[in-house]
């Protein structure tokens, strides 16, 4: 889950900063503005190196522009249950689940983690929705007996992700995290910091998510990298998560594409026992059936890359544009997501892409594009 995606900021814009912003820095990273914060793209060993670091041994992302929010109060469960199309009644304490913040349409105002505490919910968003977000659920508390914060600004996370996450972080902490299932997590400490140990990523690889105090970010930080996890930017999270095959808001999801459309049919549960918002919507669509699908492609021309925006065609006619796309360490070749109506949205099938003028043949492939190396 990260928003996309990366670009420019005009001069006037006032960027925020993590709280590792400085270490960043000082070690000769390459910093971008994304999602209303200057942050780390790459860094001296490049892109390439960092996402080989990631699917061969471990590496570590600062990704403290994230946004969370903290719902407490008696009627925390049933408000989430409202505002998210998951179901939250299907968490046990400790447990979190990948779900969307949806309009009236059905479509996305952002995707999002849940996390569910003995007395409290946690909402993880995307950076630059963290207003929106915010926003949109405050309109929906009427009457619940909640209490809504936006912890954001007080909160860090990195993400430890990689073969060896595990060996890494035992290391760091008496917490058996061996033992954290997937998308579950725990409170612990982690070289000496209290933290939320979530067992989830954004790269297809097996790792974990920690959640501290912003002051508490760069001695977690020197652990982890004195360990040998490898400093990663979000160049390298861009390409191991579209390999993994994970949508990315701006891009491959947004307010216009439903969680149906999107292929995110297991987020949507439209018999939970309470209505959320957009359930009306995706019922009817789901009856009726979606009319396109997001697929994965696999440019067919050597040295032609597919990039975000690029139209793409079918049969000679325009049918969408490049949603995701790159050139993929791990795959080797340019790749991307794009959506086809139903009836094309199989593997074989026959696109081609407008690389600035130039066509570029590509074929539709079964996602994802790498195998997914989390524990189940």
């Amino acid at each position: 889950m990260m928003t996309g995606p990366m670009t420019e900021s005009t001069p006037s814009t006032v960027l925020k900063r993590t709280p590792l912003h400085d270490l960043h820095v000082a070690l000769g990273a390459k910093m971008v503005p994304f999602a209303g914060f200057d942050m780390p793209v790459t860094y001296p060993a490049g892109i390439g190196a960092e996402h080989k670091a990631v699917r061969e041994r471990v590496g570590v992302f600062d990704v403290s522009h994230m946004g969370e929010f903290e719902v407490t109060g008696p009627d925390r469960n049933a408000f989430v249950q409202r505002v998210t199309c998951n179901d939250v009644a299907a968490l046990k304490t400790g447990q979190a689940q990948y779900s969307g913040l949806l309009t009236e349409q059905g479509t996305f105002v952002d995707d999002c983690l849940v996390y569910r505490f003995d007395d409290k919910v946690m909402l993880v968003v995307n950076a630059s929705n963290i207003t929106k977000d915010w926003e949109h659920i405050v309109a929906q508390k009427g009457g619940a007996n909640v209490r809504l914060r936006d912890i954001s600004d007080e909160t860090a996370l990195l993400a430890i992700q990689g073969p060896n996450a595990v060996a890494l972080l035992a290391a760091l902490t008496p917490v058996a995290v061996d033992d954290i299932p997937y998308y579950h997590f725990t409170s612990g400490t982690v070289a000496g910091s209290q933290c939320f140990i979530s067992r989830t990523g954004y790269t297809g690889e097996d790792g974990f998510e920690l959640y501290s105090r912003a002051a508490d970010a760069t001695k977690l930080w020197a652990a982890i990298t004195g360990r040998g996890a490898e400093p990663c930017g979000l160049g390298a999270r861009d390409t191991l998560r579209l390999e993994a095959g994970l949508p990315l808001y701006g891009n491959d999801i947004d307010d216009t594409t439903t969680p149906l459309e999107a292929g995110l049919n297991f987020i949507v549960k439209l018999d939970k026992s309470a209505p959320f918002t957009g359930q009306a919507t995706l019922k009817r669509q789901k009856l009726e059936g979606v009319k396109r699908r997001l697929v994965g492609f696999r440019v067919t021309e050597p040295r032609l890359v597919a990039r975000h925006g690029f139209d793409v065609s079918l049969g000679g006619r325009k049918v969408d544009i490049v949603r995701s796309g790159t050139v993929t360490p791990t795959v080797n070749a340019a790749i991307g997501t794009t959506y086809l109506p139903v009836a094309q949205a199989k593997p074989g099938t026959k696109i081609t892409i407008d690389v600035r003028g130039r066509p570029a043949p590509a074929e539709v492939v079964k996602l994802p594009f790498v195998p997914h190396r989390t524990k189940r």
